[in-house]
Parts: structure tokens; C-alpha cells; sequence
């Protein structure tokens, strides 16, 4: 159950689809566009969109330059990805992870994304854990799975071990990481190794959204991960995928914010001994989590922390992920292939009408 946008665009597994604007537009007295910029690239190890609009609406900035506004977008998130991805030898990350030191000089780039780390590593009480290096690459994923043959989701399944929610490691090692921003350095013991993950393309959405910030409507597609805002206040259509039948399973109205998903179908690989793993690992164990959740598909107020919560439901199983999202809109696809919608405002007034209905006795 992937993001992307709607105009013939997938993101891959379980891809889903941002509603892509006709000629008529869906919300005239919101915005009436005068230009239209979309492009796609590979990036992050996917494909990456930009869909950027002006306004031609009385009052509206209608000198805008989305052409320009998207290549500075554009080229913020090919650096980010030449900079920070694990799978190049040459990135700051790979640097800071060979690096002997305890405390490392570190870009504000570096330094950024190790913030964010932390923060979902605080937020989900360590179920998102970025110290999973070496578990990852012990599980199998030592190598960008760009380009690989997919694994039968159904198949793995079937073959995969009793479900259980995943739990947080007791070591903690992520509390180790410090970042200072007055001496421009990171912190944490020597050898311990870093992935940005989710989280790193989570943070990438988000920054790439502030180029533009002076469109009528915009939408930043990461693979999946999308960051959607802009001045005109109009929203776009965001339809989730189901990861098995890949029929459309809900729709969500985002006017600005982020959506994500996580789901063991993004990354599935056959291991030595002929069993199938996936890239979401339970931090408590260093193995492939199977929760009973194939996705999670989350809207919350940026890209961040979208990812970040959808993540941490899913790895808490079915039970776990209704108290992770409390608040929040979600989409769970279960092991069998049902899905279940959570909505936020829905769950905010029947709390409200059993708090009156209790105050009424």
C-alpha cells in the first residue's frame, strides 16, 4: 500500500494513487490552475514525483515559476539520496558509520536526519530504531533491492512464522546517538551503525516540500511517501492500494500535510536457508517482524511523522497499531486481506458521545 499520484503513476508494491486533476477542477473557488509542472525520477531507490501548480485565479501569485520551483526540489532530493543512502560507499552516512571516532565532525544535512532518527526513535518508545544495520544485513538486506525480482507476498505468508507484535529493544542503542548543532558533530559509540530508512525519506518529503511553498498546490511522491500543501488550500485525492489485490481501498482528502505507509511487501527476499524476510524488523529479536499486518498507511501533519507511525503500527500488530494511531486517520490491511479503516474524526466524536453520555448518569 504505497502513495503515488493518480495520473497512470504506481509507486511499486502496493502502490496507491493521488487523485491527478483534471481540466475541470474539483475546487474552482479554491484554485483555478494557469500551470502545471509533473515530473518523475528515480530516486531513493524508486521513483520519485513532483506535481507542482500555479493559480490563475483574481489574486493569486500567478508569477510562480513551478518549472523552477520543481528542479530545486528536484535537485535537494538527489542530494539527499547521493549523500545519505546506506548503499553508497561514498555517502556522509557510509562515512560517519566507518568512522573509529565516538564523536564525529557531521553536515547539517547528517546532523538533520540524525535528529529525526531520535525523535521517532522517542516518539515510538524505540520501535522505529535506526541501529539496525547489522540485523538488516544478517537478515539479507545488505544491497539496494531496486530492481529485484519481486517475492510472491501471498506465498510468504504463508510461509512465515507465527505472528506476534514486535517490541522494543531492551539495549536501547539508539539512546546513544547525540547530536550537537554548536560543534556540528554526532555522537554514538564507535561501530554503531546507522540507517536512515523510512525515516530518512520521510525527512527528505518534508524538506522538499519547503521549495515549494510558494505553489498554489503541491505534492512531493517519495516512492510512496508523500508531502502535499500549498497556498491555494485546495486539496488533492490520495487513493490506497490494497497490497494483495491492488484494488482501491480507501480515499483521503489531504489539503497539506503527509501520508505514508509501511509494509513488508516493499522488500521481500528469499534467505539462505530458503525462507523469505522482509526489510521492517522487531528491534527485540533483529528478525523479520510478522505482526498480522501486511500494511499500515497513516495522514498526520507532515511526512515525518506519518512514516514514523506507520511503522510503529504496523510492528505492534492489529491491537497495538488502533492505540498507535489514536488520533489519526489509518488504513490496516490484516494478513487475510481485510482492511480496516480508521478514521480520526469519527473516533474523536463517539469518545466525545460516550464522555456525555457518562456525565449523564
Amino acid at each position: 500500500t504505497r502513495a503515488a499520484a493518480r495520473s497512470g503513476h504506481h509507486a511499486g508494491p502496493g502502490g496507491a494513487c493521488l487523485a491527478a486533476p483534471g481540466t475541470r477542477p474539483r475546487h474552482p473557488e479554491l484554485l483555478t490552475v494557469s500551470d502545471r509542472h509533473d515530473v518523475t525520477f528515480r530516486c531513493m531507490g524508486g521513483d520519485v514525483r513532483l506535481l507542482v501548480e500555479g493559480d490563475d485565479r483574481a489574486g493569486a501569485d500567478v508569477d510562480v515559476d513551478v518549472r523552477g520551483l520543481a528542479a530545486a526540489a528536484r535537485g535537494y532530493l538527489l542530494d539527499f539520496d547521493e549523500r545519505l543512502s546506506r548503499f553508497r560507499p561514498q555517502s556522509e552516512l557510509c562515512a560517519l558509520n566507518a568512522d573509529g571516532r565516538s564523536t564525529v565532525p557531521a553536515s547539517p544535512l547528517l546532523r538533520a536526519w540524525a535528529r529525526a532518527a531520535t525523535w521517532a526513535a522517542h516518539r515510538t518508545k524505540g520501535l522505529v530504531d535506526p541501529t539496525l544495520v547489522s540485523e538488516l544485513e544478517r537478515a539479507g538486506y545488505r544491497t539496494s533491492q531496486a530492481g529485484h525480482a519481486p517475492i510472491d507476498l501471498t506465498a510468504a505468508l504463508v510461509a512465515a512464522p507465527p505472528r506476534r507484535p514486535a517490541q522494543a529493544s531492551r539495549g536501547a542503542r539508539w539512546r546513544a546517538v547525540g547530536v550537537d548543532d554548536a560543534a556540528r558533530t554526532i555522537t554514538r559509540p564507535p561501530g554503531l551503525l546507522l540507517d536512515t530508512g523510512g525515516t530518512g525519506k520521510g525527512l527528505a518529503a518534508d524538506s522538499a516540500a519547503g521549495f515549494l511553498s510558494g505553489a498554489a498546490r503541491y505534492a512531493v511522491d517519495c516512492a510512496g511517501d508523500i508531502a502535499i500543501g500549498g497556498t491555494a488550500g485546495a486539496p488533492y485525492e490520495v487513493q490506497i492500494e490494497h497490497p494483495l489485490t491492488r484494488e482501491v481501498t480507501h480515499t483521503a482528502g489531504v489539503v497539506r500535510g503527509g501520508i505514508a505507509t509501511s509494509g513488508i511487501d516493499r522488500h521481500l527476499w528469499r534467505t539462505a536457508d530458503g525462507g523469505v524476510a522482509h526489510h521492517l524488523l522487531n528491534p527485540e529479536t533483529g528478525r523479520p517482524a510478522w505482526t498480522g499486518l501486511i500494511s499500515v498507511t497513516v495522514v498526520a501533519a507532515s511526512v515525518l511523522e506519518a512514516e514514523t507511525l506507520a511503522k510503529a503500527a504496523l510492528l505492534s500488530g492489529p491491537d497495538g497499531a488502533r492505540r498507535v494511531l489514536w488520533g489519526h486517520t489509518g488504513v490496516l490491511v490484516h494478513d487475510d486481506g481485510d482492511v480496516e479503516v480508521l478514521d480520526a474524526a469519527d473516533r474523536r466524536a463517539r469518545l466525545a458521545a460516550r464522555e456525555l453520555v457518562e456525565a449523564g448518569r
